[in-house]
């Protein structure tokens, strides 16, 4: 039996659904309609509908979004078939009905269940058509079964339904935006930030190590630990139990999703002396996702959330991850995420810190291109903080008397990304016996650094020798950065881009709406469905979030808020969050 059916309560059920019944007005169903062909939807899914063969379709693809559409915003953006089936066939005119091309059905028992029948089989369809999963779902599946199976797919037509999902899925999600387009071409810069949550599969899990799979494969146990793959905390037998503590790791049998956020980071957000908020600082709001199994491939499943983004005409910015993304291979998402024009902001892993990477005898020190000559002093001062050999005010200002030695950009990176780099003596920022004086009437001569190369039996290094060197791209990819580690503007725009990801996370996974950790608000096992059923779910996330924004806003007749802002609460200082605890303060608004 599918989870979306009514059980052995159905009679009492359905009565309910009827006692609770709210007839829509066909201009609302309009609305709708204009939607979904205004996004591309209908033309988007006819095609793959009508490709698979079977008996004649009594229901659209068309009828069926905007069933979605209508079921969506009335409950928050928690979809059921149950209840797209009294939308399409009792909640709207006879008259709309006909428009939609929707079979008038009595309103009995045996009638809601006929038409439930069709709204549940065209969907299933359209999942179908779109599931880059090839195991089949509602059943305990033998291990060595499941690998067979796997194994004899066709990975190309997997392939084309995993990009044709995720089309899909952010074109639902993409029609929460089309109002906010003006406002974000306005005000916002291309910024934002990615992360992976967990959200929980509607299906328990089972043991690692057991015989058979979950009656939903497609999902993995999810660890609150490091990648979040299940292999960081597996324990003697492999067992967990969802949502428990073992040690320090929450497990929970789920899917991760992927979200690409939009975010300002050069606007603080600080409300205007009235207490209203600033009308330029538009929210954060989730502009694309990705679903996929914990852990599994999270650099690529950002790098593909952030194509479907660059594909809908959106422009490029800072793009903030955390420590999960920088640890990605750079094939998969440091070198593909420059491609598309976005400039990373990173923080590391104590294991990462100091010297990273070398180039023509530059020193890439925590993401940047540094001389080679820079005092092991300022070389090692995260790493001695992180040792607590030095407090924070001295870490600060080590980091900030790195600048000198910083390599200059000669030029922008080429098509390749290659890119040309100025030694910093050469540029006028440091004196260096290997390079010529700099002359007597330069305004700081007798106040930059003096480096002192270490003798050496070998040849100095090319950026000794020259006054520029290029570096390619994969040289100190996985972890470079364009912003200074630790320097106020890196605190800035990392900290508010980092932060916008646990607010909108909060936000959305609020049990009072979209609910959207809870595996019952999708019930329906396989990766495809519970990526459509997702994508109402974070459609809704931006409507409600933008209509929460607008209401705290002056009216444009200088009308009052409809609804108080938020106060803004007395907390700690920023630096009281930080993975080092080195910021003492918020850093300046821009």
């Amino acid at each position: 039996m599918s989870p979306d059916e009514f059980g052995p309560g159905r009679a009492a059920a359905l009565e309910k659904l009827r006692a609770h019944r709210r007839r829509i007005a066909d201009a609302d169903v309009e609305q709708v309609t204009a939607r979904v062909r205004s996004a591309g939807l209908d033309s988007l899914i006819e095609p793959w509908l009508t490709a698979e063969r079977g008996r004649p379709a009594t229901l659209t693809g068309t009828a069926l979004l905007v069933g979605m559409f209508l079921a969506a915003d009335e409950y928050s953006g928690k979809v059921q078939l149950v209840q797209v089936t009294d939308t399409l066939y009792f909640k709207i005119s006879p008259r709309m009905r006909e428009r939609l091309g929707v079979a008038a059905n009595p309103d009995t028992d045996d009638g809601f269940e006929a038409a439930y029948a069709v709204v549940r089989r065209r969907f299933h369809r359209l999942a179908r058509a779109c599931d880059p999963s090839a195991l089949p779902k509602n059943t305990r599946l033998d291990k060595a079964e499941a690998a067979r199976i796997e194994a004899e797919a066709d990975h190309d037509l997997l392939a084309v339904k995993r990009d044709r999902l995720i089309e899909l899925t952010n074109l639902i999600l993409e029609d929460s935006l089309v109002d906010a387009r003006p406002l974000l071409d306005a005000h916002w810069d291309g910024s934002g930030s990615v992360d992976g949550t967990a959200v929980r599969a509607y299906s328990k899990g089972v043991r690692s190590k057991g015989p058979v799979t979950a009656t939903d494969p497609d999902a993995a146990w999810h660890v609150r630990t490091g990648d979040h793959a299940e292999h960081e905390a597996t324990t003697g037998n492999g067992e967990k139990r969802g949502g428990t503590r073992q040690g320090r790791a929450t497990y929970k049998y789920a899917y991760e999703a992927t979200l690409a956020i939009a975010r300002n980071p050069l606007r603080d957000g600080a409300p205007q002396p009235d207490g209203t908020p600033e009308p330029t600082v538009i929210p954060a709001l989730v502009l694309g996702f990705v679903l996929d199994k914990p852990g599994h491939d999270p650099g690529g499943n950002a790098i593909a959330a952030l194509s479907d983004v660059r594909g809908r005409g959106y422009t490029p910015g800072w793009m903030a991850g955390d420590r999960l993304f920088n640890n990605s291979e750079p094939e998969r998402f440091q070198l593909p995420l420059r491609a598309l024009g976005y400039r990373p902001v990173f923080d590391y892993t104590a294991g990462d810190l100091g010297i990273q990477d070398g180039a023509g005898g530059a020193k890439q020190v925590e993401g940047a291109w540094y001389c080679p000559h820079m005092p092991e002093s300022l070389v090692e001062a995260t790493t001695e903080l992180k040792d607590e050999r030095i407090d924070p005010q001295t870490w600060q200002h080590r980091v900030n008397a790195r600048a000198p030695y910083r390599l200059v950009p000669k030029q922008a990176p080429d098509q390749d990304g290659c890119q040309r780099f100025l030694c910093p003596a050469a540029a006028g920022k440091l004196h260096c016996p290997l390079k010529p004086p700099l002359p007597p009437g330069h305004p700081r001569r007798h106040l930059l650094p003096i480096v002192t190369p270490e003798p050496s039996p070998v040849d100095p290094p090319k950026i000794c020798t020259q006054d520029s060197i290029t570096i390619t791209p994969e040289a100190g990819a996985k972890h470079a950065q364009d912003l200074a580690y630790g320097s106020e503007e890196w605190a800035k725009i990392y900290f508010r881009l980092r932060n916008s990801v646990e607010g909108i996370n909060g936000f959305a996974k609020d049990p009072v709406h979209e609910a959207i950790e809870s595996g019952a608000t999708r019930r329906i096992r396989g990766i495809a469905p519970a990526s459509i059923l997702l994508a109402f779910q974070l459609h809704h996330v931006n409507t409600r979030k933008l209509a929460t924004w607008a209401d705290t806003l002056e009216g444009e007749n200088g009308e009052p808020p409809r609804r108080r802002p938020t106060r803004r609460r007395k907390s700690k200082p920023l630096g009281t969050w930080t993975p080092a605890g080195h910021l003492d303060r918020e850093p300046a608004a821009a």
